[in-house]
């Protein structure tokens, strides 16, 4: 496995008690970093920054909740100091039916949480890494961002907004030394399944050419990269974990 240089860098992974968001977790404080693990399920992140050691610290947080992300990010400052590294992973798949079945409240639900929650985590972080100058963003979309499900609307259109936030910010920060990259992961088993039907799932793996899903260390790795000072020149860019999927 690659090594990477993290040392003494404070590193806020939102959705980092489980799925791709604790693999990052993992991968960030293996290389050194002083990771704060946000969640909403506030328990579990203690158990997984109790197992990270190595500083590692928990925050409970709704990313829909612009007030609260804000002040988790003091308390992050106060507690561990200011974040030189971010990476937004919070985020809900939602139902599998067509548009014209879905239910509006479930729609604006997955908007807010997987949309506005990167929104509101890089408004509180950016700061940070401002009066630092430097820092690594890297934002969690998804090939259904870039190419649309079908029976996945919400989910689709709330990670196809994240892809395009994350172009916006890489050209309003390029003149700086913050690089604001995303990446679009065809599906891995995590959590996100327990909310899709059999039949999506089927779906999923029969459009990835490599014939099966993405492991967690795979993306892992490509993001824990991303985060490094090595990456000095990439920003406002996609890196696709699809598996062949997607071709542009």
């Amino acid at each position: 496995m690659n090594s990477y240089d993290l040392l003494g860098q404070v590193a806020l992974v939102t959705g980092g008690a489980q799925g791709i968001g604790f693999a990052v977790a993992q991968s960030l404080s293996a290389a050194g970093a002083k990771v704060a693990i946000a969640d909403l399920d506030a328990a579990l992140a203690q158990d997984r920054a109790r197992a990270l050691g190595q500083g590692a610290r928990a925050y409970g947080v709704d990313v829909t909740d612009c007030a609260a992300v804000a002040h988790m990010a003091d308390m992050i400052a106060q507690d561990m100091g200011l974040v030189s590294v971010l990476v937004t992973s919070a985020g809900i798949a939602g139902s599998n039916c067509r548009l014209v079945d879905y239910d509006p409240t479930e729609w604006a639900q997955i908007i807010d949480v997987n949309l506005n929650g990167t929104f509101h985590t890089a408004r509180a972080i950016l700061p940070q890494m401002q009066a630092q100058s430097y820092g690594r963003v890297v934002t969690i979309a998804s090939v259904a961002g870039k190419e649309g499900n079908p029976n996945a609307a919400a989910y689709s259109a709330s990670k196809a907004g994240v892809i395009a936030l994350t172009k916006s910010l890489g050209k309003e920060y390029a003149q700086s030394d913050i690089a604001v990259n995303c990446v679009t992961p065809a599906a891995a088993r995590t959590r996100l399944f327990d909310q899709m039907s059999a039949e999506h799932i089927d779906y999923m793996l029969s459009k990835i050419p490599r014939g099966r899903f993405l492991e967690l260390p795979e993306a892992a790795h490509m993001i824990t990269w991303l985060c490094t000072k090595e990456n000095g020149f990439s920003t406002g860019a996609v890196f696709d974990l699809s598996g062949g999927r997607a071709t542009y």
